[in-house]
């Protein structure tokens, strides 16, 4: 199946930032950019982390962590913690 493809502002309300956050992702490197020219830029939506929106009112009540730089493991929340054995 190919990949959902949506435009910048589709992707700046899922992850709850503003587009200029998206772009800077995709310049470095942390999501797919595809496409070219104004308009036309789209990134894929399993690429972009959801925050979370109250229900009733749309009100972010909290981001998701961005995604990783390339080369650098993740950290934050989500990251993976090593247990004790």
């Amino acid at each position: 199946m190919p990949p959902i493809l949506i435009t910048e502002d589709m992707a700046a309300y899922r992850a709850g930032r503003p587009g200029s956050t998206i772009r800077r992702w995709a310049a470095e490197g942390r999501i797919g950019r595809y496409g070219a020219g104004r308009g036309r830029v789209r990134y894929r939506l399993d690429e972009i982390p959801g925050c979370v929106r109250d229900a009733h009112t749309g009100v972010i009540l909290s981001h998701g962590d961005p995604p990783p730089l390339p080369g650098r493991p993740q950290t934050g929340s989500s990251a993976a913690v090593p247990r004790a054995a």
